[in-house]
């Protein structure tokens, strides 16, 4: 049996924004970061709220939030008792308001407020997922949270908040949809729906990214990356993720690698695991074939191979480490932090529908090949 769930009304496009213009006569608390602030940026939203509402700004959020910053946004939210709540910047942001509104639901701190996120990266698609992820920093573990409770009610997708996105998160933010789409494509509860959206989504990121990486005020290809972002978040929230995921989690938390990096670095071996289950080999080679990377007579063998050629092509493309050495990071650091990553891996949520079963040796090797 399928399950397809969604709540989230969409608005795409460089007049999305328009929407905000209906707001009337409310109390609003905007979660954003100190840049965001700083920068003016927020004016976006403010310009066109405080006509008519009254608008306060939670602006505490950090890369990878803790659940510090989430208790003071809690303060906020039981303070100003806001109609609306809306989640404006990156992934951390609309992660922290969803954490936020999670808790106060959980604890009936407050009435439930509409809740509006507004992406300014293409990347994490948490605009349409049930998901939030926050860092426990006592045990430097990243903890994720599952409600639809924590669904946003509207998306509102403008392009042009994309524009000055400096490059290195473009591309960081573009691998991590890739993931979302290839991950949910193969995963234990993928169906017709979610393969759909993976197969669009991954479509649109191979015509757009490497153009936004180097064009970034190209309004069109900025449209189709955020469009690809969505449709991921959408096909992994009906389908799950899996140990590419597990693993990069692990890889942000101890090292701070950025999450989409930490993805991309992983593709490629994850995918050649996977590709051990015969059946596993043929699904991603369907994608090569759908999406004309390959003719459809081609061997799978090679399809895939493609498929993976084409990953570390891009990535080559935008200038990406391919592996975590790059990184300045020692080797005796790194293996000494192995297992540790290892058995935290086994916990992490993602692992239950990746595709085939994996054990510690595995992810062992994996975290090794990757060095």
């Amino acid at each position: 049996m399928s399950n397809v769930y969604i709540k989230t009304r969409i608005y795409s496009g460089d007049k999305s924004i328009k929407y905000l213009e209906e707001i009337n006569n409310q109390v609003i608390l905007i979660v954003c970061d100190k840049f965001l602030v700083e920068s003016k940026a927020v004016s976006y939203l403010t310009d066109i709220l405080q006509v008519n509402n009254n608008v306060y700004i939670y602006d505490g959020v950090v890369p990878d939030p803790s659940t510090e910053v989430v208790v003071e946004g809690i303060k906020h939210i039981c303070k100003e008792k806001p109609s609306i709540l809306i989640g404006f910047g990156g992934g951390s942001s609309i992660d922290t308001a969803k954490a936020i509104l999670y808790f106060t639901k959980l604890e009936n701190l407050t009435s439930h407020p509409l809740f509006i996120a507004v992406p300014t990266t293409s990347g994490t698609g948490t605009e349409v997922t049930s998901l939030t992820v926050i860092t426990d920093k006592d045990s430097n573990v990243k903890k994720i949270i599952e409600s639809d409770e924590i669904l946003p009610d509207v998306a509102l997708l403008d392009p042009t908040l994309t524009l000055t996105v400096p490059k290195t998160v473009t591309a960081n933010t573009g691998m991590d949809v890739l993931t979302h789409s290839l991950e949910a494509y193969v995963s234990k509860n993928n169906n017709v729906f979610s393969d759909a959206l993976s197969e669009k989504s991954i479509e649109l990121l191979i015509k757009s990214l490497v153009k936004c990486y180097e064009e970034g005020n190209d309004l069109d290809s900025r449209m189709m990356m955020q469009e690809s972002s969505t449709l991921a978040g959408m096909s992994f929230n009906m389908a799950g993720l899996g140990v590419n995921h597990s693993i990069a989690h692990q890889l942000g938390a101890t090292f701070h690698i950025p999450h989409g990096l930490a993805n991309a670095m992983l593709l490629n071996s994850v995918i050649d695991y996977n590709c051990k289950d015969e059946l596993i080999l043929k699904k991603y080679a369907k994608l090569s074939y759908k999406l004309q990377f390959v003719s459809i007579d081609e061997n799978p063998k090679i399809a895939v191979e493609i498929l993976k050629r084409i990953i570390k092509t891009m990535m080559i493309s935008m200038n990406m480490p391919l592996r975590i050495r790059d990184m300045n990071i020692s080797q005796v650091d790194y293996k000494d932090s192995i297992n540790t990553m290892v058995e935290n891996t086994l916990k992490d949520r993602c692992l239950s529908t990746t595709p085939k079963d994996i054990s510690i040796d595995d992810i062992r090797e994996i975290l090794l090949q990757i060095y």
